[in-house]
């Protein structure tokens, strides 16, 4: 929990939400280590048409 609301200052819902593998990648990623798994594009427009951005 410090890790994720004080190193990353994710929002407690957001933490709560967090799959283990989510949370493991960004803290890879502020420990300067790259993500080992990546998406399809298929999947990536799945996720954009469900979540879209909202200006």
């Amino acid at each position: 929990m410090q890790t994720g609301m004080g190193m990353l200052a994710i929002a407690p819902n957001v933490f709560w939400s967090m799959t283990p593998k989510e949370l493991t990648a960004a803290i890879n990623a502020i420990a300067g280590e790259s993500a080992t798994q990546t998406i399809s594009r298929s999947d990536l427009d799945g996720l954009l048409a469900r979540f879209p951005d909202e200006v």
